[in-house]
């Protein structure tokens, strides 16, 4: 029979609930457990694809085409499991389903409620998720903190599947805050002792409470805590900052979180901790550095590019050597202190995006890519703006641009056919896609392989009108759809690396196994900071 834990957060949001869950999910799959996980926002939007990323942070895909919370490729990344569209359920898509229902009569003429209409729905998502992934192990993490409005349908409704399940097959886990007070040198429980009464107030009494500090709260806070919430001692786990993510549950493990776990699930499963203390040893081992610049258009929240920055970081365990990252704002980029800007980067990335804003600093900054044979590599929204560069300082199309930015111009990229008059929200080419790879490219010496598999998000593509001239002109159009109509990644010749993608290979990308794309990025940057401290030598 599945297992289910439920992680909550209370004091303030952004503890890291998502990590906690992730943390334990993969101690879990070390004991050869089957882990599935889903995340539960109290938001009233259908899903987050149309929200502002500055807001919000960024979209996570999954394979079979979700758009879900950024959370998500934290699970993803910890157990090494592929999600799927049922992972991720907000207040909107509850309430969407219910008055859909509504509408078709399916309740029978009942007054339609949140208990038990809103809550049995979200049950059944929980149930069928387990079902459909045959877990051993179900983890869902609430999103926000307890005693928000939004969250309370969420709340009632674990309660009431804690008892349909069994209160032995069910595991809740509460993560708070406990603040350091600098002024008096000691951490405060009250918060902590607050934000459990209110989740008992709503009928949820939590197994295990785990404690989130910069540093060791002691023994003292933990010991209270245990005593005023009414836990077991040793079901008060320090969660402290560690200085790399995927240290944390090492951390948590060492803090005694999956043996608790288990103790209160009934398992028995050994753990296998090689696979983690490979992991970590690669992290310690790193040596040098090399400087990344992200020229992007969100970089006031670096979480609106988390999967790039993971996949950066998983290349630099690949590789051996740390990455340093240069935030630069592609509105401030112009042709007359690009270089500027620039400087010191050992290799330019353009991530995804939407919208015209700061899009001439990021063809400025392809360009300088390709002049001065700096490492470029392009991902979605970056690999259109490489074409647009191409086509404008070499093919002679001056205006080019993309059907996104203008209706006048040459198009080089424009909106897919079968997108022509659609709604935005969720109407994009979304999740797992082949891709054909054309062999003696950078493409090809990544991935080693004539076919690979990534996951896009995107509503314009290479516009094929051009595609003659544009090759005629030395474009290299490296991978493909299988039958070759769509363009899925283009390269031109900079003596170094240069690459734009379509897809997002950020999202499967994994600390253990690092996307083929990234690694080869990195090593690049690498050859091109050797290179150029070797000429300075001279």
């Amino acid at each position: 029979m599945t297992k289910y834990i439920f992680v909550t957060g209370g004091v303030v949001s952004g503890l890291g609930k998502g990590i906690v869950a992730a943390s334990l999910g993969k101690l879990l799959a070390l004991r050869g457990l089957k882990v599935a996980a889903q995340k539960f926002d109290p938001y009233m939007n259908v899903d987050p694809g149309t929200m502002n990323p500055i807001q919000h942070g960024e979209v996570f895909v999954t394979d079979d085409g979700g758009e879900t919370d950024l959370d998500l490729g934290h699970y993803e990344r910890f157990t090494g499991h592929n999600l799927t569209k049922l992972s991720n359920l907000t207040s909107g898509k509850v309430f969407w389903t219910v008055l859909n229902k509504e509408r078709e009569g399916k309740y029978l003429g009942q007054t339609v409620q949140i208990i038990p209409h809103v809550t049995n729905e979200i049950k059944s998502f929980i149930s069928e998720n387990a079902k459909l992934t045959g877990s051993d192990i179900m983890i869902t993490e609430i999103g926000g903190t307890i005693g928000d409005i939004e969250s309370q349908p969420f709340i009632e409704a674990i309660r009431q599947f804690s008892f349909e399940v069994g209160r032995e097959n069910c595991l809740f886990i509460h993560v708070c805050l406990v603040p350091y007070i600098s002024g008096s040198d000691e951490y405060k429980s009250k918060p902590v002792q607050h934000s459990v009464k209110e989740l008992q107030s709503m009928g949820v009494r939590p197994d295990i409470i785990v404690t989130r500090s910069d540093g060791d709260c002691g023994e003292a806070i933990r010991e209270k805590i245990a005593c005023f919430c009414n836990v077991e001692k040793d079901c008060v786990i320090s969660n402290t900052t560690v200085d790399c993510l995927y240290k944390a549950p090492m951390m948590l493990h060492e803090n005694g979180l999956d043996a608790v776990a288990c103790r209160k699930l009934k398992i028995r499963n050994k753990l296998d901790l090689k696979p983690l203390k490979a992991l970590i040893k690669s992290i310690d081992s790193r040596k040098g550095e090399v400087t990344v610049a992200i020229v992007g258009k969100y970089v006031a929240l670096h979480d609106s590019y988390l999967s790039v920055i993971e996949g950066l970081n998983h290349a630099s365990y690949s590789n051996g050597v740390h990455v340093n990252l240069m935030w630069v704002d592609s509105e401030e980029i112009t042709e007359e202190n690009v270089k500027e800007k620039l400087k010191g980067a050992d290799g330019i990335l353009v991530p995804g995006g939407f919208g015209k804003r700061g899009i001439e600093g990021m063809i400025t900054a392809c360009k300088y890519a390709r002049e001065n044979a700096v490492p470029y590599f392009g991902i979605c929204l970056g690999m259109q703006i490489s074409v647009m560069e191409f086509a404008r300082n070499v093919a002679g199309l001056k205006d080019a641009t993309s059907g996104e930015f203008s209706e006048t111009g040459t198009k080089v990229i424009d909106l897919m056919d079968d997108q022509i008059g659609k709604k935005k929200g969720g109407t994009m080419r979304l999740g797992g896609y082949p891709c054909k790879v054309e062999e003696n490219t950078n493409l090809y010496r990544a991935y080693g392989e004539k076919l690979i598999r990534e996951r896009h998000r995107h509503r314009y593509e290479f516009n094929n009108e051009y595609r003659d001239l544009l090759t005629s002109k030395g474009l290299v159009i490296s991978g493909t759809s299988p039958d070759g109509h769509i363009v899925e990644a283009v390269e031109a010749n900079n003596g170094t690396f240069f690459l734009g993608v379509q897809f997002h290979p950020e999202f499967t990308s994994r600390p253990e196994k690092t996307n083929p794309i990234f690694h080869e990025f990195v090593k690049y940057c690498k050859l091109n900071k050797k290179a150029h401290e070797g000429a300075n030598r001279k």
